[in-house]
């Protein structure tokens, strides 16, 4: 006797980069209607609208928050560096002390041995050597001036750093207190948009999610789901009017009369040929 094996649909991975025959392909094949699933992503529009309304009432004080964390973070880096610099000079100026009184000693000794010479020879071996020295330490000396003028230089740039660290520290906290005020008042409603869109978002398959968000970050004004825009002609009777024909809400390049009915129909995911947009009904 023959069996029958049950076989199981896998779902392909999502490709980022599959056509939208694919995506309508999906649509068609989904246990869910295509008009409920084209409600859901109108609702997930709209959440994500609100969302970046909110977002927008920021203005440019989240950019002006992490410029001035940036400028901060570079001022600080740099007043590390000086403070190292001026360690280094500082470790100059004691090698500098030992040498000289390594050098000291040194003449010292040349001087004692002065006072016993047998020969001119002698004489002029122990000079030579005492010139030797005493350029020696001339040149430490030069290298602890020159070490302590430097350290003069750059103590005063590093005050100066630190007035300007200052400056830029009350700059950034007055912006981090107008952000968080503004973040605040709209808290609750971000959350409840926030929700509300990850609840529609949970209603969508993976493909269909990728495929939105993809067309989102296409878009100039990151709308990936625009309605029918109807152009109308007035009549000779008052109050009445003809449709004359529609576009597409987001690039509004008009849209085909077959292509109207699949999208007043809400039984077809139609895609603009122009702008990529989803086009729903508007009564959706």
């Amino acid at each position: 006797m023959a069996t029958t094996k049950k076989t199981t649909k896998v779902a392909a991975p999502v490709d980022e980069r599959e056509t939208f025959v694919s995506l309508q392909k999906n649509f068609a094949e989904s246990e869910q209607s295509t008009q409920e699933k084209l409600k859901v992503l109108y609702e997930l529009q709209a959440a994500d609208v609100a969302i970046d309304d909110l977002v927008h009432q920021r203005g440019e004080l989240p950019a002006e928050v992490a410029f001035l964390e940036e400028e901060l973070s570079g001022l600080r880096a740099k007043s590390d560096r000086i403070g190292q610099l001026i360690e280094g000079y500082n470790q100059t100026i004691d090698a500098a002390n030992k040498q000289i009184v390594e050098l000291d000693a040194e003449i010292e000794k040349y001087r004692s041995q002065l006072e016993n010479i047998s020969n001119s020879r002698e004489f002029d071996s122990i000079n030579k050597e005492l010139e030797n020295q005493g350029l020696l330490r001339a040149i430490a000396e030069k290298n602890i001036r020159e070490a302590r003028e430097a350290i003069e230089d750059r103590k005063m740039e590093r005050e100066r750093l630190a007035d300007r660290i200052l400056i830029r520290e009350e700059d950034l906290k007055a912006k981090q207190e107008e952000l968080a005020t503004i973040v605040e008042s709209t808290a609750k409603e971000e959350k409840t948009l926030q929700a509300k869109r990850d609840a529609c978002a949970a209603k969508i398959d993976e493909r269909t999610l990728s495929a939105y968000e993809r067309i989102r970050g296409n878009a100039h004004n990151h709308l990936a789901v625009v309605t029918l825009r109807y152009r109308y002609k007035d009549t000779e009777k008052e109050g009445d009017r003809v449709k004359l024909d529609a576009a597409c809400g987001g690039c509004f390049h008009t849209i085909t009369p077959q292509r109207m009915i699949d999208i007043e129909s809400g039984k077809k995911l139609v895609i603009c040929e122009h702008c990529g947009r989803i086009i729903v009904n508007p009564d959706i």
